[in-house]
């Protein structure tokens, strides 16, 4: 006959074995669960951007630069006097051009719209890429509410370092994440010295060499595009347009 103790020691293993494959179902489900699926009303929504690392002032344009292995780099953002409707929300729009050495390598149309709360969110993109003044590819464009795109949060409305966020996803195409580092930063650029910067490394796991740190000033916005955290190139605010 089997002792007591025997019989409790079986007793809890049974017990034990129940409760693992309880555990591994609740994170079967939560898994489940965990699907990205941001809840969208256009209600929500304000007219305008006025996110302080993020705002945009239309006829303003902010122009970078940078050496890279394939040349000089230069890059113009501007917010363009006009808006599109996405998802129902009136989105304002940005013109982002790349060039190499002189040459258009890049022409993109970025959509924005903030909540009432102060979240900065993108709502998608009309991406082209250039070669000797022809349209070669639109790999990576994509619009929230089309084709299982989704919008995401380019910029939130209070950070804390160590906080992640969904940039934007449209499976496969483009999925982009953001991570907060620090939000006391201070950055030297052309431009001039910026305190009290926000950093935030920008990464997707689409491309494993697409991994570069940001930093914003609460002034301006954007100071250093980017800083290839592989490459180590550097493409920094060279100059403000204001039409």
């Amino acid at each position: 006959m089997e002792s007591t103790k025997a019989k409790s020691a079986i007793l809890l293993s049974v017990i034990g074995l129940i409760f693992i494959a309880l555990m591994a179902g609740c994170t079967s489900t939560l898994k489940t669960e965990n699907i990205y699926n941001p809840v969208i009303k256009p209600s929500d929504f304000v007219s305008g951007i006025d996110n302080k690392y993020f705002t945009l002032t239309p006829g303003k344009t902010l122009v970078y630069e940078g050496k890279t292995e394939e040349g000089i780099e230069h890059i113009e953002v501007a917010t363009l006097d006009e808006t599109r409707v996405v998802m129902g929300i009136k989105c304002m729009v940005v013109q982002d051009k790349v060039f190499l050495d002189g040459n258009l390598i890049e022409d993109t149309i970025d959509w924005y719209a903030q909540d009432k709360k102060g979240n900065v969110w993108y709502l998608g993109e009309d991406s082209k890429e250039i070669e000797k003044g022809e349209v070669i590819n639109t790999e990576g464009s994509w619009e929230a509410g089309v084709d299982g795109a989704k919008p995401g949060i380019i910029m939130l409305a209070d950070p804390k370092a160590g906080d992640e966020y969904r940039q934007e996803y449209y499976e496969g195409e483009a999925e982009d994440f953001g991570t907060i580092i620090n939000l006391k930063e201070v950055a030297k650029v052309p431009y001039g010295l910026y305190e009290d910067c926000l950093m935030t490394r920008d990464w997707t796991p689409l491309e494993e060499d697409i991994d570069e740190y940001k930093y914003c000033s609460p002034e301006i916005g954007a100071v250093v595009l980017e800083i290839g955290i592989y490459s180590r190139e550097r493409i920094e605010l060279v100059d403000i347009i204001t039409e």
